[in-house]
C-alpha cells in the first residue's frame, strides 16, 4: 500500500458530510460549473437536461442515503489507517498534496492558502450552488473547497473499467487541487467567462494544466512523507484514470460518436499526456503556470 504507516494524518483538512440529510434549492448553471454538470452527468448516466431544467424553477428536498457518519478525527490518524480505509486515504492524499504545494509556494515567496475537501453522499450545499453526485468531483472557487462523492470512483470503475485503483483516486483529488493552485495564482480569473470549446480552447487548457499540476505532485508525493512509494503500477492507474475521463471517450461511451468542437476538458490522449508531462518533469513550470520565478 502507498502510505507510510507511521505518518500522522491531519483529518481537519477534510470535512465529512456523508449521510447528512440535505434540503435546499438547486442552484446549477453559469460558468465552468454548468460544463461540469453536463460532462459528469453523462459520465454518471444522468440526463444533464433534467438537472438544468430542474435548477431553473424547482425547490427540491434531496434525501440521500443515510449511512454511518464516520468520525475522521478518530478513525484517520495514521498512514496505517489510510492503507485500510478509502476515506482515510483521501485524507492522506489531501495532506500530502497540500504539504507539497505549501512548500513550493513558500520557496517562491507566495502564501499558500489550504483548501478543505468535502466528502458527501448524494448531495450537499456548496458556495457555488448545489453539489450533486452526478456532477462528479469539482473545485469551487467561491469557498475554495473540493467536493467529492466517493461513489464517483465506483461509477467510474463500472462505466470505464478504471478508477478503482487507489492511485486513480489520488489523481482525481490532485487534479482538483490543481484547480486550487490555479485559483491562488489568479489563473482561473483569466479563464473565467470563456465559453470556448474544442481541443484548443481555454477551457480545455485549464483542465489540462490541472492534470499536469496533478502529475507534478505525483512526482514529489513520496518526498512529503505521507506516501512510502509510488510504483509504476500506481502511476499507470493514474494515467488510465486521466484517459478515462477524456471528452472523446465519454462522448463515445454515452452518445456513440465524438464531437471535438464541444470538448471542455480535453481528449483522452491530451489528458494522458498532460498528466504524464507533470509526472516526468516534476516541474510546475512545465505546466506553463505563471507566477513562478524562473
Amino acid at each position: 500500500m502507498p502510505f507510510n504507516e507511521k505518518a500522522r494524518l491531519d483529518p481537519s483538512q477534510v470535512q465529512d458530510r456523508r449521510g447528512m440529510r440535505t434540503g435546499t434549492k438547486v442552484a446549477v448553471g453559469g460558468g465552468g460549473l454548468s460544463l461540469l454538470v453536463v460532462l459528469f452527468a453523462l459520465l454518471m448516466g444522468v440526463n444533464p437536461g433534467d438537472l438544468l431544467n430542474t435548477a431553473d424553477s424547482t425547490s427540491l428536498t434531496y434525501d440521500p442515503y443515510i449511512g454511518e457518519i464516520s468520525d475522521l478525527a478518530a478513525e484517520c490518524q495514521t498512514g496505517a489507517d489510510a492503507n485500510t480505509r478509502q476515506d482515510c486515504a483521501i485524507v492522506g492524499y489531501v495532506n500530502s498534496i497540500q504539504a507539497y504545494w505549501s512548500d513550493v509556494f513558500a520557496d517562491q515567496g507566495i502564501q499558500y492558502i489550504p483548501a478543505q475537501t468535502v466528502l458527501f453522499s448524494g448531495a450537499t450545499d456548496a458556495a457555488c450552488g448545489y453539489a450533486y453526485g452526478a456532477m462528479g468531483p469539482f473545485y469551487c472557487t467561491i469557498d475554495q473547497k473540493v467536493y467529492l462523492d466517493l461513489s464517483f470512483f465506483d461509477s467510474m470503475q463500472a462505466r470505464f473499467g478504471t478508477g478503482g485503483g487507489e492511485f486513480a483516486r489520488a489523481y482525481v483529488v490532485s487534479h482538483e487541487y490543481g484547480h486550487h493552485i490555479q485559483d491562488l495564482l489568479g489563473i482561473l480569473e483569466t479563464t473565467t467567462g470563456y465559453e470556448s470549446q474544442g481541443p484548443q480552447s481555454m477551457s480545455v487548457y485549464t483542465e489540462l494544466q490541472a492534470d499536469c499540476l496533478a502529475g507534478v505532485w505525483i512526482s514529489h508525493a513520496v518526498e512529503t512523507g505521507y506516501l512510502s512509494q509510488v510504483t509504476d503500477q500506481e502511476i499507470t492507474q493514474a494515467l488510465e484514470a486521466a484517459a478515462a475521463v477524456g471528452d472523446d471517450r465519454i462522448q463515445r461511451q454515452t452518445q456513440g460518436y465524438v464531437v471535438p468542437e464541444t470538448w471542455t476538458h480535453g481528449s483522452s490522449e491530451q489528458r494522458y499526456y498532460a498528466l504524464l508531462d507533470g509526472i516526468q518533469t516534476g516541474d510546475p513550470n512545465t505546466c506553463e503556470t505563471p507566477g513562478w520565478s524562473e
